[in-house]
């Protein structure tokens, strides 16, 4: 099912760069996958990495030293694409925010997008499923989630539309409401169609609103505060996911760092990766 292209060894680990034919995209994808070192008869618990606009799966695993951290704790990391690629459809190269690079992780019910442009169940159900068949010591019954701006957001919306699925979920300066922002008014618009009760099913200040399954565990939320995308253009707006949290009575804490100095970039990413393979780590059972 999948193709190996590259077997790379890292932190006493690997990380296997495959790809794939997906049913869910109709196209090839690309994923990411590093397997930490382990007994052979130990299963291993997974953490899912979601990348942001424009990202491949080669980014997250060039920049963000979660190999490092994974390695050390004892999870694997799966890294997937951001959309698929290729899939032909007239003007899905014309811009950085929309088409290839940017699949919101939706899945798409608007010509000529549905066909391909299926993110939601590619990541949430086919490649879980086909990488368990894969690599058969990693547990995806022991499985957290996490993500950075586009891919922020999906986990988030992972999280909350998949109770009890996964163990934990954090964001690095996440898009949490994506209803009130102009990525997701383009995003949802094309991707989604012209009926806004749509958008409702991917907008996580809104899903946290009805979330009530008893896993509702402390969500980490990294974002810095010179962060273009935060503090000028306002696509993020991480306050109005954590209000929304507060309002609705999650459970959990909604641990919203805004940190100073710090940009959109992986140099951001990096500095805090660390926090969120311990959060991730004693979510899944690895440390207390």
């Amino acid at each position: 099912m999948f193709t190996t292209n590259a077997q790379i060894h890292q932190f006493g680990g690997i990380l296997h760069k495959l790809s794939h034919d997906s049913t869910s995209t109709n196209t090839k994808m690309d994923v990411n996958v590093f397997v930490p070192p382990s007994s052979p008869a130990k299963s291993i618990p997974v953490l899912v990495y979601l990348s942001g606009l424009t990202c491949t799966p080669n980014n997250a695993t060039e920049k963000s030293f979660l190999q490092y951290f994974a390695s050390k704790y004892g999870f694997a990391v799966v890294f997937p694409d951001t959309s698929p690629r290729g899939a032909g459809i007239a003007g899905e190269d014309d811009s950085w925010d929309f088409g290839t690079g940017a699949g919101f992780y939706v899945d798409a019910t608007q010509e000529p997008w549905s066909t391909h442009y299926n993110m939601y169940s590619y990541v949430h159900k086919e490649l879980p499923a086909a990488l368990a068949q894969h690599f058969g010591q990693l547990d995806f019954a022991t499985v957290s989630i996490t993500g950075h701006s586009m891919g922020g957001y999906g986990a988030l919306t992972g999280f909350l539309r998949n109770p009890g699925v996964y163990r934990s979920v954090s964001a690095f300066a996440p898009i949490s409401n994506p209803l009130n922002c102009a990525w997701g008014e383009k995003a949802f618009g094309n991707y989604l169609g012209a009926d806004k009760n749509t958008w409702y099913n991917y907008d996580p200040t809104h899903l946290i609103k009805s979330y009530t399954h008893a896993n509702q565990p402390d969500i980490l939320i990294q974002q810095g505060s010179l962060d273009s995308f935060y503090a000028k253009d306002h696509q993020l707006q991480p306050e109005n996911f954590a209000a929304a949290a507060k309002d609705a009575g999650y459970a959990g804490k909604i641990d919203l760092h805004i940190v100073e100095g710090y940009d959109h970039s992986y140099f951001f990413i990096s500095s805090f990766v660390e926090e969120h393979a311990k959060h991730h780590a004693k979510h899944l059972g690895l440390i207390q």
